[in-house]
């Protein structure tokens, strides 16, 4: 451990620091997560994480930083808003039927390398100050519990979407942290402020947010559109609705995020239309332009196969037209079985007696469970 002459006033210049470096914020935690460990190993005892083995695997680690980093002492934790400046009203893309909604955090540059390089500037700049230290830096990279240690650092509150919020930026941001062996006096957690409000519990597609604070991830868009391998359950597909890769619909809702703001990187700007693109144009695409347009985007990690998956189920959603079912059965002898049974659920959804009763408007998005 580095001795420190003014720890605080360290801590202070280290937020000044963070903020040059284009963070709008940045707090200590201490390393201490026991009451968070419980509430995780719940949560992963009943499933919620699915098919998010991952999650299982490193067990109690995610919430004991000195297993992750041995020598931690405290957290640096950084918050990079990414709200994409000039990008389409996201209510608008979700209410035409024909368009794909793609999460606003992945219709830009992908974050992690950018956080990261700026993150590593940061432990440099403190090595300057200090002399040599240990610390590590992670940027949705390992098992971290960011929230928890972000509210720790005085950065916001758990909101009942389980979600971080903040008072003046609502939750359209990016998390990062920096594990070090410093001896830094932490923050005070701040107190929460949903009150009675339940609107991201409402507005929900599926249903995932099954209670204040608790998120079955096996209904989540999210995780069905980006982090699941496999088939979509055919039971959720219609709530799906036009969302492509993830879903922000309890953010859209929740009354702290009209205080969020555009994020001051244009690395976060909207790439290739993706803010606005049409189900039929993303549809066409072939593996090689998937590669090419998700260049240094979030999208890349989810491969070609999954993309066609879900633009599947998007236009199966969509309002029936000859562009629609031409696009479907266009794809309906694909050789993934993965794409061809979501093909032709979309065709079935179109061109059978029942199916074609219920389109003719913009996709569903009303929730699934009430």
């Amino acid at each position: 451990m580095v001795s420190l002459p003014d720890p605080a006033a360290l801590a202070e210049a280290v937020r000044r620091q963070a903020a040059e470096l284009g963070f709008q914020a940045c707090g200590i935690a201490g390393i201490d997560l026991s009451a968070d460990e419980e509430r995780l190993m719940a949560w992963l005892r009943r499933g919620r994480q699915g098919t998010m083995h991952f999650m299982g695997r490193h067990g109690r680690k995610r919430a004991r930083p000195a297993h992750l980093f041995p020598g931690a002492r405290t957290v640096i934790s950084v918050r990079m808003d990414y709200s994409p400046p000039g990008a389409t009203d996201p209510r608008a893309v979700l209410a035409d039927g024909e368009r794909a909604y793609v999460s606003r955090y992945a219709v830009g540059r992908d974050y992690h390398k950018l956080m990261r390089r700026k993150l590593q500037r940061l432990a440099e700049w403190l090595v300057e100050r200090t002399g040599p230290f240990g610390y590590r830096a992670f940027v949705d990279s390992a098992p971290v519990l960011e929230k928890a240690l972000a509210r720790n650092a005085g950065l916001g509150w758990i909101g009942k979407n389980t979600l971080l919020l903040s008072r003046d930026a609502g939750s359209y941001f990016f998390l990062g942290e920096l594990y070090t062996d410093l001896d830094l006096p932490p923050a005070q957690p701040p107190t929460g402020h949903c009150g009675s409000c339940r609107a991201c519990l409402h507005a929900c597609p599926t249903g995932a947010i099954t209670g204040p604070y608790q998120l079955d991830a096996t209904r989540c868009i999210s995780y069905l559109t980006i982090e699941h391998q496999g088939p979509i359950p055919e039971a959720l597909r219609p709530a799906l609705g036009n969302r492509i890769f993830g879903c922000d619909d309890c953010q859209l809702c929740c009354p702290w995020n009209r205080y969020a703001r555009p994020a001051a990187d244009d690395d976060y700007r909207p790439r290739h239309g993706l803010d606005t693109a049409a189900l039929v144009e993303l549809f066409q695409w072939d593996e090689a332009t998937f590669l090419e347009r998700t260049a240094g985007s979030a999208i890349r990690r989810l491969g070609h196969e999954r993309w066609l998956r879900n633009l599947a189920v998007a236009l199966g959603n969509a309002p029936t037209n000859e562009t629609v079912v031409a696009a479907l059965r266009a794809r309906a002898d694909h050789p993934s079985p993965l794409v061809r049974e979501h093909v032709q659920w979309g065709l079935h959804r179109h061109c059978s007696p029942k199916g074609s009763s219920r389109h003719g408007g913009s996709a569903p998005t009303t929730t699934l469970f009430s």
